[in-house]
């Protein structure tokens, strides 16, 4: 190691010279002398500790971070249609805009111009936000690597998550005008579905996982997802129970009658008795569910949308806290808040409606309007369900 003088035509500057841990011949050119010397004795404590690789952190090109993340975090740890998202938002807006930097050169100004970019081309708020927190991940997992001292996409403040517009919520009648149209058509399966979200509040994916063993006198286990064909984790990771709704366990009678009384296994397999894939849900969604909202001239197009009628049903219902309802629909009270506080300020001084009340208000006559094979099985599944 040593530190030399340079003579340039603007005057002189200081050369630091040293070899990395391969034997390289290496420089850096600083402006005073003082700094040449700091960097030196810098280069030499680094030397003594093992740590001179370090010196060299940073260089990586974002786009190589990038690739070294999703091997080593994404591929282990998230599931694959939230691995194709991210993959989408990275290569439309991180990539162009930073994957030719070096991480190093990556800071806060330049993570608040790329956002300033992609609001001026007109990129929602959503997807800014998803684009910034899939940085703000690499990032921290640079960051843990020892690659850089500090994550630049922290503090840069991202697009509010906070709904723009209320969500529709479905009231019992509304969600039986579905269930009533699939069931005419005789498809007892898809107006199962409907009912487990909208009246057990699973999300779609949670309802596919659902199997006959999580069934229970008054509650659904809920602890596993479908992930294009694969069992994972629920959303937030967490297991918890929902409370069985009558009329609910009525329409999972009248399945398992339909089914020959299986005891254990998927409640809701595929045609070949697997799980769903990413292209059986798009399908049904697609062939059935929108075609059924449409004939019922109801204002919803996806699925997901039902679970609002079934946290709306536990809060005119008047029984459970906050906390408590913020529970069944797996998510946190500050969600519970900010997604249904509209339907808490309709619901505040109202008369309360047991939510079992409310569905069998809806379904009244449902049976008379089934074929008679449906109706049969409708009426033994009641007498299942007096069992409960």
């Amino acid at each position: 190691m040593s530190v030399e003088r340079v003579r340039r035509k603007g005057g002189s500057v200081y050369r630091t010279r040293w070899r990395d841990d391969a034997g390289n011949p290496r420089s850096k050119v600083m402006g005073s002398k003082r700094d040449a010397e700091l960097l030196d004795a810098e280069i030499m404590r680094r030397k003594r500790l093992g740590d001179l690789a370090r010196m060299d952190a940073g260089k990586q090109l974002v786009s190589e971070l990038a690739e070294e993340w999703w091997s080593g975090y994404a591929e282990p740890n998230l599931a694959a249609n939230t691995r194709a998202a991210y993959a989408a938002i990275f290569d439309k807006h991180l990539l162009p805009r930073i994957g030719g930097l070096a991480i190093r050169d990556v800071t806060f100004a330049v993570v608040m111009q790329m956002r300033a970019d992609m609001q001026a081309v007109g990129s929602g708020a959503a997807v800014t936000r998803k684009a910034m927190s899939i940085g703000q991940g690499i990032f921290s997992y640079a960051q843990s690597c020892g690659y850089v001292q500090v994550n630049p996409f922290v503090g840069v403040k991202k697009p509010s998550g906070k709904r723009s517009r209320a969500v529709t919520v479905l009231m019992p009648e509304s969600v039986e005008a579905i269930r009533r149209h699939l069931m005419a058509l005789g498809h007892l399966r898809d107006a199962l579905i409907v009912a487990l979200i909208a009246y057990g509040g699973l999300r779609p994916g949670e309802a596919l996982a659902l199997e006959w063993t999580k069934v229970r006198e008054r509650t659904l286990l809920i602890d596993r997802a479908v992930s294009d064909g694969a069992l994972k984790a629920t959303k937030n990771k967490e297991t918890r129970t929902v409370r069985l709704l009558a009329p609910l366990v009525a329409d999972l009678a009248e399945w398992r009658i339909a089914n020959g009384r299986p005891e254990e296994g998927l409640v809701l397999p595929t045609p070949r008795g697997a799980a769903w894939q990413a292209h059986d849900w798009k399908n049904w969604h697609r062939r059935v569910f929108v075609p059924a909202a449409r004939a019922t001239g109801l204002p919803i197009t996806r699925p997901y949308d039902l679970r609002h009628s079934f946290c709306s049903l536990l809060i005119h219902e008047g029984r459970l806290s906050i906390a408590e309802i913020a529970e069944q629909m797996g998510h946190s009270m500050a969600m519970t808040l900010d997604t249904y506080g509209h339907v808490m300020d309709e619901a505040r001084g109202a008369e309360k409606v047991p939510a079992e009340d409310a569905i069998r208000a809806a379904r009244a006559g449902d049976v008379s309007g089934m074929c008679p094979r449906d109706g049969e099985a409708a009426r033994a599944s009641l007498e299942i369900a007096r069992q409960y």
